[in-house]
């Protein structure tokens, strides 16, 4: 890998991603096995001014010998010290990174009671380190770095070091760390996706309509007052970060009970180690009523039975055909890049930032305002090359938002 691109990569992560403050604790979530990455980080994020830089690592073998021979009762405990460790961090102003590259068909024929019962364990235990990270509480990014068995998945016909080598490549390109100055394209990335944001917050918009060829039909409320946001977040403290990189989206959230109709699913969704295919989600008044999938259909079965309000969704994200990732035609199994090429929706909890006054409502106040409460938040895609999706406002006047999979302003 070209160094020079490497090293943009880690630029772009502490000071586009995380926007590391000087004498700001670092927290890295990493696998062992992208350790060279993860040391250039630790690296750089003390030249920056880092007060201190703490790994935690996490390792795909170790993970699977667990869930093949640890006994389900198990996985209903945490120990204590994995979530204060996580919280000592958060509560003292730290910035979080963490690097998305596990192997997409880990738990291949695992148990599925073992699978949802450690998600469903984690998710409550770690909830209040979860509602810093969806109120923005914190900087938080997340980016990611080829492993065999992804770039494997992805390139099934490469020997090892080229399925690598293509998947650096691919990743390269879509963060942009190949330009000539990355941190000036990222600035003017990040002012069209603002564009973007602000013409729809402009248009508040009551109802979106959706539809293409794959049988998406959906109507999609959004809430009175709701926020769309883009790339670039700030936090409570003002200090500006983004949360992914890469970056396509548009986002904000549909009120929980205004979901009709059907969505069909564009893309696999690697969940939890587990690919679920070729599935489709009916809504009536915002709930799940029923679902299909020719693979995987017991994990979303789990996600959708995590709690109550994954029953409901809690994102909706417009994300054009025509971008980067999407014309890469490279499918990656892997949800950071995956949603980034393709419009999506989430199940689960909403971001209280997305609707005026959220990050200071109480659980009373978000479900009168229909923004939704769960222990989850997972991402799928739907969006396609013939995609539409029409906005009504007030009025009942009605508008392009996309037409044939791109943006119509």
């Amino acid at each position: 890998m070209n160094k020079n691109f490497l090293t943009n990569y880690v630029e772009l992560a502490l000071k586009i991603g995380i926007n590391l403050q000087k004498n700001q604790p670092l927290v890295i979530i990493s696998p062992v096995e992208t350790a060279d990455f993860t040391r250039k980080l630790v690296e750089q994020a003390y030249k920056i001014g880092a007060s201190e830089v703490i790994v935690h690592w996490s390792d795909d073998f170790c993970k699977k010998m667990d869930f093949t021979y640890k006994d389900k009762p198990l996985f209903k405990c945490i120990p204590e010290w994995q979530f204060e460790s996580l919280m000592y961090y958060a509560d003292r102003g730290a910035a979080f990174l963490s690097i998305a590259a596990n192997d997409p068909e880990l738990l291949k024929g695992i148990d599925p009671e073992k699978i949802a019962l450690s998600q469903k364990t984690r998710n409550i235990k770690f909830k209040p380190y979860y509602d810093k990270v969806m109120a923005n509480e914190i900087q938080w990014n997340i980016l990611s770095v080829p492993t065999l068995a992804w770039a494997k998945k992805i390139f099934k016909n490469c020997d090892n070091e080229e399925a690598i080598q293509k998947l650096w490549d691919a990743i390269i390109y879509s963060v942009k760390a190949d330009t000539p100055d990355p941190i000036r394209t990222w600035k003017e990335h990040l002012n069209t996706l603002k564009e973007k944001m602000d013409y729809l917050n402009n248009k508040q918009f009551q109802e979106l309509v959706i539809t293409n060829s794959l049988g998406t039909n959906l109507s999609v409320k959004m809430p009175q007052n709701h926020i769309w946001a883009s790339g670039k977040d700030i936090t409570k403290n003002n200090i500006e970060f983004v949360a992914n990189i890469p970056t396509e989206e548009v986002f904000s959230l549909p009120h929980k009970y205004g979901v009709n109709g059907i969505v069909y699913a564009s893309k696999p969704l690697n969940y939890g180690g587990t690919l679920i295919e070729d599935f489709s989600i009916t809504f009536k008044d915002g709930k799940i009523i029923s679902f299909t999938a020719s693979k995987g259909e017991e994990a979303l079965k789990n996600l959708i039975d995590t709690d109550k309000g994954s029953k409901y969704l809690g994102e909706i994200a417009l994300v054009p055909f025509n971008s980067p990732i999407s014309n890469s035609n490279i499918l990656f199994y892997n949800t950071l890049f995956d949603e980034n090429a393709s419009c999506h929706l989430a199940i689960g909890q909403a971001y209280p930032s997305c609707i005026q006054g959220g990050n200071n409502m109480d659980s009373d106040a978000m479900e009168k305002n229909g923004v939704n409460d769960s222990l989850t938040h997972v991402d799928f895609m739907f969006g396609t090359e013939d995609l539409n999706i029409l906005g009504i406002d007030k009025n009942n006047k009605k508008e392009n938002i996309f037409v044939e999979g791109n943006w119509a302003f």
